[in-house]
């Protein structure tokens, strides 16, 4: 090759190499003088939210030396006395140095998640654990809000270890419920609770959580404002409603033990048999549902052919009685009404983005050698004898975790849980203390509704 050529060769090549110095000084300039160099070593390295949540103690870049991930080493402009080959050769290490802490998310997002993702609080898995701050409030001091047949510190019962536990989830903190926290988090909110006689105890227990057991004479009964009265007949309304003044919350309770819409099939007639419509929500719950902010659904224990005949409930579809004999046998119609409310509830979702909706999963029954009728009882107390801890991945109320499956609605887990606490039922242990007599359905209070209602307001 001649001289000439080799020169010119030379030339070509070291005015490449200069071109590409100078667009790479300016694109550090750049990178310098943006936002982005301004933020702290780590906050340059976030991964968007919606990708993964990371503890601090879990970011792999909390280990860097901070001096190896510096604006000053990446940023810095170019020295005018380095010279040109050694400039080039200190850019290319630092840029292989920089552009290596990236190699590992090119390929392997699926390690940094499975190695460094956050743990999902799982409520309905974890233990029951000792707590010598229990109960929450007092059972003799809560009378404002809590039905003495539910209160067992005005019973004949003598042992009341079971309010001495809390339960504890896996992989995170239950916070401490406090009421006044409560209220300021429901401020101008109404939380609803719809469903049977365990949706009015847990009711029942979060007014006395929130009141902390002591009468409050500044609580307002807003009943009226939904219909909430007793009327000629009846031995109580079919609900109550309380407003807290100083926070404008609202908690209130409607009974609909089947959470499906009952009509008296002739008005002037009492006695009248009911249709119950097995594919509409209750209209209590369709009237009022855009008032509400918070609504907590339950079901399960009147799906019995023994309450159907007591309450002359007739089964209705389509506004028609039913005459599919599938949909007649009780665990269908059961499964029919549950998941005919959680879809028509998860298509008002959309419509109104504010509000949360959770559906309780059954509480479980204690009875042993027989039912409630039938000489069944339960008659323990010692606290866990058949365990502490509950680690399934399934619910043990399929039926309703099948219904949300997919939905918006949430699932308020607590079978498996309250199923190890057999001895806090009321038990033999009541106002009026029948003998042969035992409530193995309904809780103690203070009791286990508080820790639902714990679990409840940790997600809402």
């Amino acid at each position: 090759m001649k001289g000439g050529n080799i020169h010119r060769l030379w030339g070509r090549n070291f005015s490449l190499t200069l071109l590409a110095l100078i667009c790479m000084t300016f694109f550090l300039w750049a990178l310098e003088k943006s936002p982005l160099s301004k933020l702290s070593s780590e906050d340059q390295f976030v991964i968007s939210p919606s990708d993964i949540t990371v503890d601090a103690s879990d970011d792999p870049f909390e280990s860097m030396n901070p001096k190896e991930n510096s604006e000053e080493e990446y940023s810095r402009p170019l020295m005018r006395e380095e010279k040109i080959g050694e400039t080039v050769e200190g850019f290319d290490a630092a840029l292989m140095n920089y552009t290596s802490r990236f190699d590992f998310r090119k390929d392997s997002s699926r390690v940094w998640k499975s190695s460094y993702e956050k743990k999902v609080c799982d409520y309905a898995k974890g233990r029951w654990v000792a707590d010598s701050r229990r109960p929450l409030y007092s059972g003799l001091g809560c009378k404002q809000w809590l039905s003495e047949m539910w209160s067992c510190r005005l019973t004949q019962r003598q042992d009341f270890s079971y309010e001495g536990y809390r339960w504890q989830p896996d992989n995170c903190e239950m916070p401490e419920f406090k009421g006044a926290a409560f209220l300021r988090k429901m401020q101008d909110k109404t939380l609803a609770f719809i469903g049977d006689s365990l949706g009015r105890q847990q009711f029942q227990s979060l007014m006395c959580m929130v009141t902390g057991g002591e009468e409050n004479l500044d609580v307002e009964d807003v009943g009226e404002e939904y219909g909430l009265v007793r009327t000629a007949g009846h031995y109580r309304p079919d609900g109550w409603a309380y407003r807290f003044p100083s926070t404008n919350s609202t908690i209130l309770y409607y009974w609909s033990a089947t959470l499906c819409d009952l009509e008296l099939l002739n008005v002037s007639d009492s006695n009248t048999p009911v249709a119950m419509h097995l594919d509409r929500p209750p209209a209590f719950l369709s009237l009022f549902l855009p008032r509400f902010d918070v609504v907590v659904l339950n079901t399960g224990h009147h799906w019995n052919r023994g309450k159907l005949r007591a309450n002359r409930w007739e089964m209705y579809v389509n506004g028609r009685p039913n005459e599919d004999r599938k949909i007649a046998d009780m665990g269908h119609a059961k499964d029919f009404a549950i998941r005919s409310t959680a879809r028509w509830l998860d298509s008002q979702l959309a419509l109104q983005p504010r509000l949360k909706a959770f559906f309780r999963t059954i509480s479980p029954r204690h009875f042993q050698n027989g039912e409630w009728n039938t000489g069944g009882s339960c008659d323990s107390i010692t606290p866990l004898t058949g365990g502490s801890e509950v680690g399934e991945e399934e619910s043990r109320d399929p039926v309703i975790a099948n219904a949300v499956k997919g939905t918006k609605i949430k699932l308020l887990d607590i079978t498996a849980i309250s199923q190890l606490r057999d001895e806090a039922h009321i038990s033999r242990y009541s106002i009026k203390a029948t003998e042969g007599v035992w409530d193995c359905l309904h809780w103690c209070l203070p009791g286990i509704p508080d820790t639902w209602n714990e679990l409840l307001v940790a997600q809402i």
